[in-house]
């Protein structure tokens, strides 16, 4: 997995440069994500300053949005040259006009090698500005089929949450654009600045782009499954370092592995084993950020049994080793090198 031509590292004096694509026909929702990830001040909790613009073709005039609202834009197009990353919010119809200068300053972006990132229908204007033509996208599940049959030349991923391919970030609708915004923060930042502005949004701190856009509707026998599965969740969160398997994670549910790897799916989207990594990736980062344990205590302590098992999680995972995002993103986080 590659994050654009450039690498991330957090800035720990200049504002960290977002830019939002302002046009019309974006969605109300994703702004109002895009600006309360990047756009709130939240220094006294020790999240880094970010530098939230808004770039129009004409900075002077207010962009309508759907709904009867409008935003005001502050910076010229020109401004994405500037930005450590571009995000497009979401479109209320795929098949909106957008004028031809926006399109060149993504194309411009992109070869530029900032990050670019568009939130549910965005992926649209991504598609338009020729950006994702033999790549991996992902859009709303309604929408999805559109986006194949307009551009078929972009893979359209049917049920990622998000996903990355050269440089270029999609997600799915509502919901999973707030998971996109947190895990660009987590990657650009560090995974407790994105925990806590998780905790200020009173949202999840940690969804993977892997997991599915929706899942199945519970029935009666289903809430009592999820129940069971609620509390296998939280015991193995709370012995990541024990060497949990599918087996001995369906025994503690009292159900039979096969059942249980099908009703986890169900209910989370995703399969034990890939849950099980990702929270001890999650783990892995905090104690990194956090402490200055050895790298095999982190290893052990987050449930990878062997600093090399955690190098190729975080290799797979983040695209960088434990030793490298810990030399990013500890004295980013605000805490003391020393830590227990």
């Amino acid at each position: 997995m590659t994050y654009g031509h450039r690498p991330w590292h957090p800035r720990p004096v200049t504002p960290y440069r977002v830019a939002m694509l302002a046009f019309p026909g974006i969605r109300a929702f994703d702004v109002s994500v895009i600006t309360e990830v990047w756009g709130v001040d939240r220094a006294d909790r020790g999240v880094p300053p970010f530098e939230l613009r808004r770039a129009a073709a004409d900075p002077t005039a207010p962009v309508p949005i759907p709904g009867g609202l409008s935003l005001t834009p502050d910076r010229p197009l020109s401004w994405l040259d500037e930005a450590d990353l571009v995000v497009v919010p979401g479109l209320t119809d795929p098949d909106v006009d957008i004028a031809t200068p926006v399109l060149d300053a993504l194309r411009r972006a992109h070869r530029a090698g900032t990050p670019v990132a568009a939130l549910c229908a965005g992926a649209f204007a991504l598609a338009r500005a020729g950006l994702l033509d033999g790549r991996r996208a992902v859009t709303h599940w309604y929408v999805a089929d559109r986006l194949r049959e307009r551009h078929p030349a972009v893979t359209v991923e049917p049920n990622a949450l998000f996903i990355e391919d050269g440089g270029l970030w999609t997600s799915a609708g509502t919901a999973a654009g707030v998971d996109l915004c947190l895990h660009l923060v987590r990657t650009a930042q560090g995974a407790e600045t994105a925990a806590t502005i998780a905790r200020a949004m009173v949202t999840a701190p940690f969804r993977t782009g892997t997991q599915a856009q929706f899942i199945e509707h519970p029935t009666p026998r289903a809430d009592r499954d999820a129940d069971a599965l609620a509390a296998v969740r939280a015991h193995a969160l709370a012995h990541l370092d024990a060497p949990h398997t599918v087996a001995s994670l369906a025994a503690r549910a009292g159900m039979s592995p096969r059942t249980f790897a099908r009703h986890f799916r169900a209910t989370t989207g995703t399969t034990p084993l890939r849950w099980l990594t990702a929270q001890r990736v999650a783990a892995a980062q905090k104690l990194l950020e956090r402490t200055d344990h050895p790298l095999p205590e982190v290893a052990r302590r987050a449930g990878f049994g062997s600093e090399v098992t955690m190098r190729q999680h975080f290799a797979a995972h983040l695209a960088t080793s434990p030793r490298d995002y810990r030399a990013a993103f500890r004295q980013t986080a605000g805490s003391s090198p020393t830590a227990r």
